[in-house]
C-alpha cells in the first residue's frame, strides 16, 4: 500500500522542533502581557468577500494564492491568507469598538498558494499585533517599538528598520496618476509582471524584484514627493518619536506593502542573518478598512511576523533542538512496580515535576540507559520488593549543576535489579519522597 505523504508546503511540525516554536510564543505573549495587548483568536475559515474587500481584487493574494471554495451550503469560503482582515471582522461584528481603542495580537496558521521554499510554506504561521482605534503618530511607534524589541529578546541580530509613507488616499490617487504616466511611457522597459500591474495595481511595481525593473525605477518619481502636508507632518512625528527611543530606521522610498489596506506608515523589520528572504516582520497603518469592512471609520496599525523564518533563524543561534530534559525518569518492573510507577509519576506531574515513565517493561539495565539519554538528572527505580514496602531508589545521574553524565556502559552492565548501580543512591520511603519532590 503507498504510504501517505503530507501535502506540498503542508509541513509537519516534529518535537524536536516545536521547542523553539514555543519559545517564540512565549516570549511574545509576554511582551504583549508588558504592552497590555489582549489575545484574539479568530477562525481559520471565513466568507471569501471579507478578503476580496479588505485585502484588494487586484493583489497578487487574492488574485492568485488564496484557497478558496465553495462549501455544502453554496457558500464561497477561503482559508485565511492573513490575519487583520479577520480581526476587524471580529472587532466590528461583537461590538469592540464601542469599547474604546483595541489593542489586540492573534498567533495561527495562515494559507496561501504559492511556491514553497525555506521558510515560506503554503501553510504558514504569523503572530501579529493590531491597534484599532489609535490615530496619534505616537501609536505607530509603539506598535514598531514592541515587534523591535521583541526580535530583539528573541536573539535576532542584524535587525534593520525600512521605513515609508504611503501617505492619505488622496496622496496616492495623485502619485498613482503621476507614476503610471511615468511608467507607460516605459512601458518595453518593463516586465511582463509589472506590465500587467499597470492597469491594476501600479503602486506594487516599486515592490518588484526583477533587477531590470528596479533599476528602471530609480529614476520613476517617489511617494514622498506627493505628499500632503499634513502626511509630512505626520510621517516626521513617527520619525521623531523612533529617535526618541533610540531605535535605528533607514527611509525607503520603495517600500510598499503587498495588500491594498495601507496608508500612511508603511515599515518592514529586516535581519541580516537570514540572507536574501530577510524581512522578519512587516506592517503599517490601515485607516479606511474598518470602515471598508463595513464599520466606522477608525484609524489603526498593525503588523505581523512570519514564524518560519524566525524559527529558522533561532535554530540558526540555537544548537539546543531537543526538548527539555524530565526532572524525574521513572523506571519501573514486575506487576507490583509497575502500577506504582504510573500512580507516582501522575502524582509528581500533578505537583508540577516534569516526569518520564518508561513504560517499556524491559530489564533495568536497559531502562536506566534511556533515563541517561533522557537527560533526567534523577532516576526513580522501583522493583516489586520496593513496592511491597512503599519505597523507591532514587538514582542521580547527573551532578546537580547537570555536569558529568552517568556512566553508560555502567548502565548497560547493571544486573536485572535495581539498587546496584555506582551512581549516588538512597532508598526512599514514599512519603520521603514526596516530601522532596511534590
Amino acid at each position: 500500500m503507498e504510504k501517505l505523504q503530507s501535502l506540498r508546503g503542508m509541513v509537519d511540525l516534529l518535537p524536536a522542533h516545536t521547542v523553539l516554536w514555543q519559545r517564540l510564543e512565549a516570549t511574545a505573549r509576554e511582551h504583549f502581557r508588558r504592552a497590555g495587548v489582549a489575545e484574539i483568536r479568530t477562525p481559520l475559515l471565513e466568507v471569501t468577500e471579507l478578503f476580496a474587500r479588505g485585502i484588494g481584487e487586484a493583489t497578487d493574494v487574492v488574485g492568485k494564492e488564496m484557497y478558496s471554495f465553495l462549501d455544502k451550503g453554496e457558500r464561497r469560503c477561503t482559508l485565511r491568507p492573513e490575519g487583520t482582515a479577520s480581526v476587524v471582522r471580529a472587532a466590528v461584528q461583537h461590538g469592540l469598538l464601542s469599547q474604546g481603542p483595541q489593542r489586540l495580537w492573534y498567533g495561527g496558521p495562515m494559507f496561501r498558494y504559492e511556491r514553497p521554499q525555506a521558510g515560506r510554506q503554503r501553510q504558514f504561521h504569523q503572530i501579529g499585533l493590531e491597534f484599532l482605534g489609535f490615530a496619534d503618530p505616537r501609536a505607530d511607534v509603539e506598535a514598531i517599538a514592541v515587534a523591535w524589541d521583541l526580535l530583539a529578546d528573541l536573539g535576532v541580530g542584524g535587525l534593520a528598520l525600512e521605513l515609508n509613507s504611503l501617505g492619505s488616499s488622496d496622496d496616492r490617487a495623485r502619485y498613482r496618476t503621476e507614476l503610471v504616466g511615468w511608467l507607460e511611457a516605459r512601458r518595453g522597459q518593463l516586465d511582463p509582471d509589472s506590465q500587467a500591474r499597470l492597469a491594476t495595481n501600479p503602486l506594487r511595481i516599486l515592490d518588484s524584484k526583477n533587477p531590470d525593473t528596479q533599476a528602471l525605477l530609480a529614476e520613476a518619481p517617489t511617494l514622498s514627493g506627493a505628499l500632503a502636508p499634513e502626511s509630512r507632518e505626520r510621517f516626521a512625528a513617527v520619525q521623531a518619536g523612533l529617535e526618541a527611543l533610540g531605535i535605528p530606521f533607514q527611509l525607503n522610498p520603495r517600500l510598499v506593502r503587498g495588500l491594498d489596506y495601507y496608508s500612511h506608515t508603511a515599515f518592514e523589520i529586516t535581519s541580516s542573518q537570514l540572507g536574501a528572504q530577510a524581512t522578519v516582520c512587516g506592517g503599517g497603518r490601515y485607516d479606511g478598512l474598518v470602515e471598508q469592512l463595513g464599520g466606522p471609520a477608525t484609524p489603526a496599525i498593525g503588523w505581523a511576523l512570519g514564524m518560519e523564518r524566525l524559527v529558522l533563524l533561532l535554530e540558526q543561534l540555537d544548537s539546543q533542538r531537543s526538548a527539555p530534559a524530565p526532572e524525574l525518569y521513572v523506571v519501573s518492573r514486575g506487576a507490583a512496580a509497575e502500577p506504582l510507577a504510573l500512580r507516582l509519576a501522575r502524582e509528581l506531574r500533578l505537583a508540577g515535576r516534569a516526569v518520564e515513565l518508561d513504560l517499556s517493561a524491559a530489564a533495568f539495565g536497559k531502562q536506566l540507559k534511556r533515563a541517561d539519554r533522557s537527560g533526567a538528572p534523577w532516576a526513580l527505580v522501583i522493583g516489586d520488593g520496593e513496592a511491597e514496602q512503599d519505597q523507591v531508589i532514587l538514582k542521580r545521574l547527573r551532578a546537580p549543576a547537570g555536569l558529568s553524565p552517568v556512566d553508560q556502559t555502567e548502565a548497560a552492565q547493571a544486573p536485572d535489579g535495581p539498587g546496584s548501580g555506582g551512581q549516588a543512591e538512597e532508598r526512599l520511603s514514599l512519603l520521603e519522597l514526596r516530601e522532596r519532590f511534590a
